[in-house]
This record gives structure tokens, sequence and C-alpha cells, in this order.
């Protein structure tokens, strides 16, 4: 079995639990299974090798912070083997969906397999230091065989690398979720030139959705991230039907601290600060998006 990256921090054993208490049905539609590595190994390509952070923790996690349901996103260090994230999926009783990775050359049976098990996504990723570079033809042919089972598809880039992005994700069909926040430089302000672009960009179509989660991996000033705070509330005013929430379990590469779970909720409704605005973004939104039938 691969030993944990040096220096890697494994996510926080006893998070407090959490002052705000979110609505019925709330979703954390962004989280991650790894392993456990013994039995769901680690892909060769992978940039880090994380703790084991299995489907058992998070589903416990799941309800100590007092939701209902999970959507699941493979991660890099898992690759193209989806095989934890399926098990996940699984064992959920239907209380999670899945966003998976997949390759150009992935066939129309996997991809029903995947459809079955609970999978509703793919994901791009172009964050330089945790993939290596794919040509965005590439990207393409996947987008156009998951739309025919209308899946969507989640992007994740940082916030200099826009413009580099932006072209692909206009040409790709359907809903695109771009994750944490399309990850700006905090230090700029709401007002910089990086998040005006991004704000500007969503505007652009409807199809674009994005997370307003991670506000420990953003932030330079640390918690309780009052740094960070204005950048969710401006994207949760301005596209209230188009916003989802995550914590981002076990908070994959984390460098500065081990973020506590239940103080990440507690950020909740310094950015959606009415409750009709918590209830699109943890229950309406990620339900329509992702439990289509049911919401």
């Amino acid at each position: 079995m691969s030993e944990m990256t040096p220096g890697y921090l494994p996510f926080h054993p006893s998070p407090r639990k959490p002052e705000y208490h979110p609505p019925e049905g709330a979703v954390d539609a962004h989280c991650h299974v790894f392993g456990p590595g013994a039995v769901f190994p680690y892909g060769p390509e992978r940039k880090y090798t994380p703790c084991d952070a299995p489907k058992e923790k998070l589903f416990e996690l799941r309800d100590f912070l007092g939701f209902a349901r999970n959507v699941i996103v493979q991660a890099s260090c898992h690759g193209k083997d989806n095989a934890a994230l399926v098990d996940a999926l699984e064992a959920s009783d239907g209380l999670a969906r899945g966003i998976a990775i997949v390759g150009a050359d992935v066939d129309d049976a996997e991809l029903q397999a995947l459809h079955a098990a609970g999978v509703r996504g793919v994901r791009f990723n172009f964050v330089k230091r945790l993939v290596d570079a794919t040509p965005h033809e590439v990207f393409e042919r996947i987008a156009a065989k998951v739309a025919r089972l209308g899946w969507h598809i989640v992007v994740y880039f940082e916030g200099q690398d826009l413009a580099e992005v932006a072209p692909l994700v206009r040409r790709l069909p359907g809903i695109v979720v771009v994750d944490h926040m399309g990850r700006p430089d905090v230090t700029e302000g709401v007002e910089g030139v990086g998040f005006r672009a991004f704000m500007e960009f969503l505007a652009e179509d409807t199809r674009y959705w994005v997370k307003v989660s991670c506000p420990e991996r953003l932030t330079v000033a640390g918690p309780p991230y009052d740094d960070v705070v204005p950048f969710a509330r401006a994207l949760v005013e301005r596209f209230p039907d188009r916003v989802l929430w995550g914590t981002d379990w076990p908070h994959p590469n984390m460098k500065s601290h081990v973020p506590d779970d239940g103080a990440l909720v507690d950020v909740i409704p310094r950015i959606a600060v009415t409750a009709d605005v918590r209830q699109r973004l943890l229950v309406d939104n990620p339900m329509r998006l992702y439990w289509p039938e049911e919401a």
C-alpha cells in the first residue's frame, strides 16, 4: 500500500458541531472519498497520495453536520479508476450522486454502469500542479459522449487561467459547474480585475453554475475566512439559482491548516444571508441538478 505524501495534512479528527443548522434535505455538493488504498489503490499517475478517507467517515460526517445527501467528486489521486466512487455511491442508498473522471476512450457500457451507480457528471481538471496537460479536443470528445446521458461537466481551474479555459467551456454542451469560485486571488478583493472577469463570464450564459466552496483553500487571513466571505456572497447574491455549496472533505492538499468542517458550515449564513437563498443554495439547486426526479 502506498504511503501518504510527506507533510500531507489528514482531515480533522473531531470537528465541532456547527451552530448553523442546514435546512431539511440539505446537500453537501462537493466532497470526496479516498481509498482505503488497500482496497481501492491510488492512481499511478497521481501527484499526491492522500490519507485514506473512506465512505463510512464521509457518511458519518454528513449526519453529524446535519446534511441529508452528498455529491462525491472523483479526485485526481484516483485518476480514471472510479471504483471507490462507485462503491460509495452504491452504499449510499440513493443519498449520494457522483462526478467521475473518464478518458476519451470511455465506452457507452462503462458510462451506463456509472450512470446506474449514480454518476451524473464528469470533472475536467486544469490545475497544473495536480494533473498533466490534456488537449482541449479530448475534453470535447468526452463531453459529447456524456451529454447523451444528460450529464453535466465540472471544471476546476485557477483564477489566472480563466482566459485559457473559457473558450473550451463555451464550446461544451449543457451545464458546466465551476469548482471553488474559480479560485480567485482574494488579495485583489471582489472589485479586482480577476474576480470581475469571472463574474462577467458566469453572466454570459445561464448554463454556467459555480460552487461557493473552499474558503479554507482560498484564504490568506485564515479562519474564520473573513477575506473570502465577500466573494462567495457576491456569487450567491448575483446567481442564486446557479450556486452550490460543499465541504470539500477531506480537504486534500491543504498546506496552511486542517479545516474544521463544523466551522465551514457556520460560514454558510454569512454568504447566504436569507433563509430563502440558503434553501436554494443547499436544497433546491443541488436537487434540481442531481436528483431532478425528486426536485
